[in-house]
């Protein structure tokens, strides 16, 4: 691939092909694959504007065996990030979710901080958050976040 995005996020997955379709649902195009000698694909290379995100197999790809690497097959998967990516259309992104087996945890909703969100846990147990801004966002969005979380 000589046109490398920008970003770039990795996520393992039990099945990269069906998490491939997963994710292509959510506006990603497929780039790339990579398949074992056995046929069964252990990497797949999507890009949505400017962000490329490699889905890897949990097991088949060659990486060294390493603490790291036993963690990270026994999971949780993404423990402590987000991801997040502007959407067209927050509400109908969050019903895509809801279909495709997520557990949404917020929204969708409008956050006084200027924006329309939802956040959900894909069926492969990443977290995700997709907005939208809205059209009058407040001046100061920071000191409106503040005030939301602790007033």
């Amino acid at each position: 691939m000589t046109d490398e995005a920008s970003f770039r996020v990795g996520l393992r997955v039990e099945d990269v092909t069906e998490a491939a379709t997963f994710y292509q649902g959510l506006g990603f195009e497929q780039a790339g694959s990579i398949s074992h000698p056995d046929g069964q694909t252990i990497m797949a290379i999507l890009r949505r504007g400017d962000l490329q995100l490699l889905v890897d197999a949990l097991v088949g790809m060659p990486f060294p065996d390493s603490d790291r690497e036993r963690m990270t097959r026994t999971g949780p998967r993404g423990l402590g990030v987000v991801i997040g990516v502007e959407v067209a259309d927050v509400d109908t992104t969050a019903d895509y979710c809801r279909s495709s087996g997520c557990t949404v945890t917020t929204g969708p909703v409008d956050a006084p901080w200027g924006e329309r969100y939802v956040e959900c846990l894909d069926p492969y147990g990443y977290a995700w958050k997709f907005f939208q801004l809205l059209p009058d966002p407040p001046p100061d969005s920071l000191s409106t976040a503040r005030e939301s979380w602790f007033a």
